[in-house]
C-alpha cells in the first residue's frame, strides 16, 4: 500500500481545506494510506514541513495542497516559484515523489474554487502513481545483457 503524507497551507483555507478533503477521499479510493496531515501557515512554508515528512519511513511520498492567489503586485509569483522549484529540489534529494498540488500563481478566487478538485486529485494520483512506478523500477535488473523482471 502507498503511504502518503499531505501538506496543506492554511492561507486561502476556503479552498484549501476543500482540497485537503477531495485529496484524502481520492487517496483512499486510490487504496492509499494517508499517514500524516501537517497544516503550515502559507504556501511558502511548505518546503519544511516536507522535509521533515521525507525522513519518516511510513512516508513514500508528500502531496502538497494550496492556493497561491494574485494579489495586486507579483509577490504570489514569487511565492509559487520558489516553493515550486524548492519541492523539486527536496523530492530529488530524497527519491521520494513529491507533488505540487498548489493552485497559482496568477490566480483569482473564483479560478481556484473551480480547480479544487482537479488540483487535489491529480496531485495524489501524480503521487500513487510514481511510488508505484518507481517500485516497479527498483524491481528491475540486469543479468548480463538480460532484463529480469521479478
Amino acid at each position: 500500500m502507498v503511504k502518503l503524507a499531505i501538506v496543506v497551507s492554511e492561507f486561502n483555507y476556503d479552498v484549501t481545506y476543500l482540497m485537503l478533503q477531495k485529496a484524502v477521499n481520492h487517496a483512499k479510493f486510490l487504496g492509499a494510506e494517508v499517514t500524516h496531515v501537517v497544516k503550515v501557515p502559507g504556501a511558502f512554508e511548505v518546503p519544511i514541513a516536507v522535509k521533515k515528512l521525507l525522513d519518516k519511513g511510513d512516508v513514500d511520498a508528500v502531496v502538497t495542497i494550496g492556493a497561491v492567489i494574485q494579489g495586486a503586485t507579483k509577490h504570489d509569483e514569487l511565492v509559487a516559484g520558489q516553493t515550486a522549484r524548492k519541492l523539486m529540489d527536496l523530492a530529488l534529494e530524497y527519491g521520494k515523489p513529491v507533488t505540487l498540488g498548489i493552485i497559482g500563481p496568477g490566480a483569482s478566487r473564483m479560478q481556484a474554487l473551480e480547480r479544487v478538485e482537479d488540483y487535489a486529485r491529480r496531485a495524489v494520483e501524480a503521487a500513487v502513481k510514481m511510488v508505484r512506478r518507481l517500485k516497479a523500477v527498483d524491481e528491475l535488473r540486469y543479468e548480463g545483457e538480460t532484463l529480469v523482471i521479478e
